[in-house]
C-alpha cells in the first residue's frame, strides 16, 4: 500500500492537471484506486491485478466506498493486458522487477503531457545501501536501479524523483 505522503503528491497531480483516465498496475486492496477516483466523480480508473484474492478484497473495498462505477478492476497479469485506450496518468505499483516492461508496454497509451508515476523506487532505502545481505533483495534492488537509470535516460519523458513515501518517480511525456 502506498504511503500517505506519496499518495498526496499523486492526488495533487491529479487535481492540478485535470486527470480523468487512469491506468493502475497493481491494485492490491484497492487503496490507491479508491483515493484517486475519490478526487473527482469524472475520474475513471482501470486497475490491473493478477492475484485473485487481492481482486476480491479490492472489489469489496471499492463497492464499500460506492466507487464501482468509476473503478474497473481487471484480474490479469499487466503484461498480458491489451488496450487501445489513452490515459492521462499511469500508476505503476506492481511487480518491481517488471517496471521497465510495464513502462514500455503502456507508454504509448499515455496522452501527450500525461504522467507515468512509479512507486517504491527507493525500496525501503535499500537502493542507497552499499551492502545487502539477502541475494533476493540484492537482485531486486539491482533491477530497481536499472529502472531508475532507464527513466533518467529517456528522451520521451522528463522524470523527477521525489523522496516521499518509499520514493516515487513522476515521468511526464514530452514526445
Amino acid at each position: 500500500i502506498i504511503q500517505d505522503e506519496a499518495l498526496d503528491v499523486i492526488l495533487a497531480i491529479i487535481k492540478l492537471n485535470d486527470i480523468r483516465n487512469i491506468l493502475e498496475i497493481g491494485t492490491a486492496i484497492g487503496y490507491s484506486a479508491i483515493n484517486m477516483a475519490s478526487v473527482n466523480k469524472n475520474i475513471k480508473v482501470t486497475t490491473l491485478e493478477r492475484d485473485p484474492k487481492m481482486v476480491c478484497i479490492a472489489k469489496e473495498n471499492i463497492k464499500k466506498y460506492g466507487l464501482d462505477k468509476q473503478i474497473e478492476v481487471i484480474e490479469i497479469d499487466a503484461l498480458e493486458y491489451h488496450t487501445n485506450k489513452e490515459y492521462d496518468l499511469i500508476f505503476i505499483d506492481g511487480a518491481k522487477a517488471q517496471y521497465i516492461k510495464f513502462f514500455e508496454k503502456y507508454k504509448n497509451n499515455l496522452k501527450k503531457n500525461g504522467f507515468i508515476i512509479s512507486d517504491n523506487l527507493f525500496f525501503h532505502n535499500y537502493i542507497f545501501k552499499e551492502k545487502i545481505e539477502s541475494k533476493n533483495i540484492r537482485q531486486l534492488v539491482s533491477k530497481i536501479k536499472v529502472y531508475n537509470e532507464y527513466l533518467k535516460e529517456s528522451n520521451e519523458f522528463i522524470t523527477h524523483f521525489l523522496s516521499v513515501g518509499d520514493g516515487i518517480a513522476i515521468s511526464k511525456k514530452i514526445k
